[in-house]
């Protein structure tokens, strides 16, 4: 059970405000569609599996936030995500890949996610016997012996006689435990981690093998080195490493032992088909421009091998079967130069919502700049302030970079707010360059400095081009 189950759409659009600024349109659409996807979870189950995804077209020029809002709904879900790029794939005759990678590739993702979970659950289950495992080749146990014990006799004032058995190796195992003892709070105090230590790993020879084949047949689900491995007899050889490599290792070992691949895979891919979210971006770039012939004719190929991927249908992965009748698809282009209806009405059907991201503009830019949790500017404080180098803007500096990046979008090319990240590296080049140099010093960027810092270049309309 995610995150959405908990979260109204009114609270989705509320955590997608903490790191995006504005197109509330676009939120609004995302937060719906998460929570559709609980709401069809509550329903009976022949009604269950007849509801499609709504899936959505997002609208808009680059830099304006498409990416990062379905990254973020992604992480509200704790879904599995993929991003992909439309234009990478291409029909079979021509250069590209199958379109069911996609599929492929969420299922990897999907899987990673549940076994790091999992992981994490007998993490402490393994750390426990990791720390064992050092302290046997830090302090070996001694050898087992035949516990032979002496008898001696007390002879009592009545004259009885008592036996008493006393083992032998007791005073070496107190020894010896209160050894391993001592070595196991250095252990759990780290003061042992740069010792060397000799341990044995498993080797595995496994042949190289070395495919030619055409185009997707590196989709095929054959993991050549499981196969050959299970040939080869498993072989280990000593190395020495630290300790604090060796935990690494063994924590790794231990990891693989103690968690169920069988019950990972089965939940990953229950979770990847009913919560699973795959970003097409550059959707545009697969319309073609009503050409019979030529390149167009391969894009239209594109648009049919993905529309059974959108619709429902199932996928051979190394992991089994997996249905993407439920895959929540989001669609994103700058349709530039076409518009969502030049998709074939088959692909257009299947993705009910539309939405248009609106370019930023200054005050958005100055939002960006210090509102999100991850603002720029925040980030740049973060890393100089590693140097002993404490950053402070003045909100005139704000304003000018805000206009300067709304110059440079309008006289270029309009990047959206990826051109706030060119303008913030240039203006403070000089500062992280020679921050290890200034020492403990407090920076004041005020508007005249950031004229100062890129009047030049944007002066130079030719220069900007290059630079910003």
């Amino acid at each position: 059970m995610g995150l959405d189950d908990k979260l109204t759409p009114r609270q989705i659009v509320q955590e997608l405000d903490k790191y995006i600024i504005g197109q509330e349109e676009a939120k609004k659409a995302v937060a719906i569609a998460l929570r559709n996807r609980s709401r069809r979870q509550m329903l009976p189950s022949e009604m269950r599996d007849e509801v499609a995804p709504k899936n959505i077209i997002m609208i808009g020029p680059t830099g304006v936030g498409k990416t990062e809002i379905a990254r973020r709904l992604a992480r509200l879900a704790d879904a599995p995500f993929l991003k992909v790029e439309a234009s990478k794939y291409t029909e079979v005759g021509y250069v590209g890949r199958d379109v069911e990678s996609m599929i492929r590739d969420l299922t990897d993702i999907a899987v990673s996610m549940i076994r790091s979970s999992q992981s994490e659950a007998v993490k402490e289950k393994a750390s426990q016997i990791v720390e064992n495992r050092l302290l046997d080749i830090l302090v070996p146990p001694l050898p087992r012996r035949s516990r032979t014990a002496k008898r001696r006799v007390i002879e009592l004032p009545d004259g009885e006689e008592h036996g008493a058995s006393e083992p032998v190796e007791k005073v070496e195992d107190d020894s010896l435990a209160s050894t391993r003892e001592k070595f196991r709070q250095r252990l759990r105090q780290k003061k042992l981690e740069s010792k060397l230590i000799n341990i044995e790993v498993q080797s595995r020879l496994v042949p190289m093998v070395e495919v030619f084949s055409p185009a997707g047949f590196e989709e095929m689900d054959i993991n050549f080195k499981d196969l050959f491995s299970s040939m080869f007899p498993k072989r280990t050889k000593e190395r020495k490493v630290t300790v604090a490599e060796a935990r690494g290792i063994f924590m790794e070992e231990e990891l693989d032992r103690l968690v169920d691949m069988d019950k990972v895979v089965a939940e990953a891919i229950e979770r990847m088909e009913n919560s699973g979210i795959i970003f097409l971006d550059e959707i545009d770039k697969i319309v073609g421009s009503g050409s019979r012939t030529g390149p167009d004719v391969s894009r239209e190929g594109v648009q049919r091998d993905i529309l059974p991927i959108v619709e429902g249908s199932t996928v051979a992965t190394r992991y089994g079967m997996v249905r993407t009748d439920h895959i929540l698809f989001i669609a994103a282009g700058a349709f530039h130069s076409s518009k969502p209806s030049d998709l074939i009405p088959e692909l257009q059907g299947r993705f009910p919502i539309r939405v248009e991201l609106k370019s930023l503009g200054k005050e958005e830019f100055k939002r960006i700049l210090v509102e999100p949790r991850n603002a720029l500017v925040k980030q740049y404080i973060a890393l100089l302030n590693t140097e002993g180098v404490k950053i402070e803007y003045t909100e005139d500096a704000i304003d000018e970079i805000a206009s300067l990046a709304c110059y440079i979008n309008d006289q270029t090319e309009n990047i959206g707010a990826r051109r706030l990240h060119t303008i913030m590296e240039r203006l403070l080049s000089e500062i992280s360059f020679s921050a290890p140099e200034i020492g403990n010093q407090t920076i004041e960027i005020d508007a005249a400095y950031v004229r100062k810092q890129l009047a030049d270049i944007i002066e130079d309309r030719d220069l900007s081009r290059y630079i910003l």
